[in-house]
């Protein structure tokens, strides 16, 4: 067993970049764990007919994650809380911690997308988004301004 000194790896610790800014602890979030720094990372791909996101939801149920789409952007916020008792033989509280929190990200989508075309699926912590991709507006030929 490690001393409490070290996070949940003395290797990680030990190996971690000393050059690397640290927008987030290195160490073990108690409400994400490890995959902080991996939260909600998004690869988008396009197909012939739409847009594909696959989003990393680690630790993430089905029912802690919403979509929502308003004024032409795709709104994904995941919610979760983590309860922990302990009690001992006699049922006195030893410790009891609660942690909450959320994540979410945005993304354009455009104007004319319906809720009905955008089609979701959550499996193995990842949300894969299926967007209809929009006919590309015309330009006007023309790109003078007239002056008054």
């Amino acid at each position: 067993m490690l001393p409490s000194i070290f996070g949940e790896n003395l290797f990680d610790d030990f190996f971690a970049d000393p050059f690397e800014i640290h927008l987030m602890p290195q160490g073990c979030s108690p409400l994400y764990g490890k995959h902080t720094k991996n939260m909600m990372k998004t690869d988008v791909r396009e197909t012939e007919n739409s847009y594909e996101l696959d989003i990393d939801l680690p630790g993430f149920k089905k029912d802690e994650v919403d979509l929502e789409l308003k004024d032409g952007y795709l709104t994904i916020s995941a919610d979760k809380q983590l309860d922990k008792n302990e009690k001992d033989n006699e049922g006195r509280y030893i410790r009891q911690e609660r942690w909450s929190g959320s994540c979410s990200r945005s993304f354009y989508v455009g104007e004319n997308v319906e809720p009905a075309d955008v089609k979701a699926k959550f499996e193995d912590g990842i949300l894969r988004i299926a967007l209809p991709k929009q006919e590309a507006k015309q330009l006007p030929a023309t790109t003078a301004i007239a002056i008054e």
